[in-house]
């Protein structure tokens, strides 16, 4: 009989992840236990305690990391530097993130009441009317941000394709759960799990493939096997390996967001509830990328000159065609959040033209590079949370007969690009955050952006990839285009409803009726439909009514993301060699 012998865990070392999903699974008990009126308040502290004691927990263990990679459990969880920086990335983008979530412009926050109810029907008008609220989104969240801390800080390809499902099945809910454009954000959970699930599938075939050329699952005996070290199966058979590879590539590439596996991306951020967009174009990008170069840099060691060739060759391919992709369909888009999709589309194709040479110093920009973009990000999607809608009735003045007065409903935001006219002149100062955030992302010199194209570009240079860096300075040239037209749109072009009397359809603005969905007095059939000029059936409103633009000066927390994300973009783009420090340390012991 052999007795069993339980494993020695290091505490410690997962400790980053175990407080994130420990109070994930804390926060769905409260779901039940504590009453309607605190549960909003609860979750909400708990969250950002959770992510702030992971944060503390990430700092602790930088020290202990330097020293020597702390694997638990054989491997299952090993926890690298470049594995914690991305941790570190992670968590402080999804903290930033979370306090979009609980920004409520108007008194309302961006998710629907029920978000499993038919759009339109009886049962959500009612759960409308009586204010429910979803705050399930807290512990869902949190859940996500556990599977993207665990995606890059394993060796374990099982464990791989477990956090990719952690990380991915709370995102399919949270992005059906939009309060306005509800068929919109069905629509792109959807295809959101549908394509993902074909990307899982592909990641799991890769798996099996590789499992069957090296008789194991761990990262390091996969490079052993590629090295001709070990007993391989199939030892000699490049080409199954090769494929396994690919195929792994394949699935990380789908969450990275990169052509041609973008597909899910524009609609998927268009439909999405704004700041749920936020949080999984900063935070999913960072954990996909931080897992894509754990993969390769870790089986790259074991590969002969022909195999590596091909992956390089595949690397290439697939940066360029995602540079390309992102920057020519993006000068052509009309709403904003379908301009930062694209954008996020070209910045993949930017972070993979530093993996070509597998390098430390290309680990060490890819580090930078998404701390750059993750703020610049979340603080971008904080500014379009803030930009809304809003509906004007004139209410008859009894005692005259006439409009003396209006009555005023909060839309949702104002996506299309023509209802961003002239918002400098109503908002100077969130004008000037979002337009250093456009210039971080065009980078421009003085911003986080540039600093992260720099170190990108300079990583493919040393590493002999000169072309591909040529490629990316004239992709970024041309990507400045469509985010300079943003800044010129807001700065000087004059608003569209100042254009127009009262109850005349602005010039090339904003929808004459509840054109982003309905608010709370706008009627259960435009909330239905919603949709703002780009998308959806318009519903009919009075002739006196109107559609205008405002922005929500309110202090909340979206505000204070958009100050702390700006104040970070012009600190890494003026001093950022502690930052670069850092991330040089944690590519220093990379796999």
């Amino acid at each position: 009989m052999i007795d069993f012998v339980a494993p020695t865990i290091d505490w410690a070392a997962v400790s980053p992840v175990l407080v994130v999903l420990a109070a994930g699974v804390l926060g769905v008990l409260l779901e039940a236990l504590v009453p309607a009126r605190a549960r909003r308040s609860v979750q909400l502290v708990l969250t950002l305690g959770a992510l702030a004691g992971a944060l503390v927990a990430v700092a602790l263990l930088w020290g202990r990391v330097q020293e020597a990679a702390l694997s638990v459990v054989g491997g299952s969880y090993l926890l690298t530097p470049f594995g914690l920086g991305v941790q570190a990335v992670v968590v402080v983008c999804a903290l930033l993130g979370v306090l979009v979530v609980a920004d409520r412009p108007g008194g309302q926050d961006a998710f629907a009441p029920t978000a499993a109810a038919v759009p339109g029907s009886t049962y959500e008008e009612q759960a409308r009317r009586a204010g429910l609220e979803q705050t399930e989104v807290y512990p869902l969240v949190l859940f996500a941000t556990g599977g993207m801390m665990l995606f890059p800080a394993t060796d374990d390809l099982v464990m791989l394709f477990i956090a990719l499902e952690v990380l991915s099945l709370p995102l399919y809910v949270l992005c059906a759960t939009a309060r306005r454009r509800r068929l919109l954000s069905q629509e792109a959970a959807a295809k959101y799990f549908l394509l993902g699930s074909f990307a899982s599938a592909l990641l799991i075939f890769g798996v099996a493939l590789l499992y069957g050329f090296a008789g194991s699952v761990r990262l390091g005996a996969i490079a052993e096997a590629l090295a001709g070290q070990g007993a391989s199966p199939l030892a000699g058979m490049d080409v199954l390996a090769l494929a396994g590879v690919l195929l792994v590539v394949a699935g990380l590439l789908f969450k990275v967001g990169a052509a041609p596996f973008h597909a899910w991306t524009p609609d998927v951020y268009t439909g999405a509830p704004t700041p749920v967009t936020g949080f999984m174009a900063a935070c999913t990008k960072a954990a996909a990328v931080g897992a894509l170069v754990r993969f390769l840099f870790t089986l790259a060691e074991g590969m002969d000159a022909g195999t590596r060739h091909g992956v390089e060759v595949v690397l290439w391919t697939v940066a360029l065609l995602t540079m390309v992709v992102g920057t020519v369909v993006g000068v052509v888009q009309t709403d904003i959040k379908r301009v930062l999709a694209y954008s996020s589309i070209a910045h993949a194709g930017f972070v993979l033209v530093a993996l070509v040479g597998f390098s430390e110093t290309g680990a060490a920009a890819v580090l930078f590079y998404l701390l750059a973009y993750g703020l610049a990000t979340v603080g971008a999607f904080a500014v379009v949370t803030v930009v809304r809608e809003r509906l004007t009735t004139p209410v008859p003045d009894a005692e005259h007969g006439a409009a003396s007065a209006a009555s005023d409903t909060l839309l949702g935001e104002a996506t299309h690009l023509a209802q961003w006219a002239g918002v400098g002149r109503k908002a100077p100062w969130l004008t000037a955050a979002f337009a250093l955030f456009l210039l971080s992302m065009a980078g421009i010199p003085l911003t986080a952006g540039f600093i992260a194209k720099f170190g990108a570009f300079s990583a493919a240079v040393d590493a002999g990839a000169w072309p591909l860096a040529v490629a990316g300075v004239v992709a970024s040239a041309v990507a400045v285009f469509f985010y300079v037209r943003v800044i010129v749109l807001m700065v000087l072009t004059p608003p569209a409803d100042e254009l127009v009397p009262d109850g005349g359809a602005p010039d090339g603005g904003a929808p004459e009726a509840a054109g982003t969905d309905a608010g709370p007095d706008a009627g259960a059939a435009a909330h239905a439909v919603g949709g703002g000029a780009p998308t959806g059936t318009l519903t009919a409103a009075p002739a006196a009514t109107r559609t205008v633009v405002t922005v929500v000066t309110t202090p909340g927390p979206a505000a204070l993301v958009v100050a702390l994300c700006a104040a970070g973009v012009l600190l890494l783009g003026l001093l950022p060699a502690s930052v670069l420090d850092l991330a040089g340390q944690a590519a220093k012991f990379v796999p």
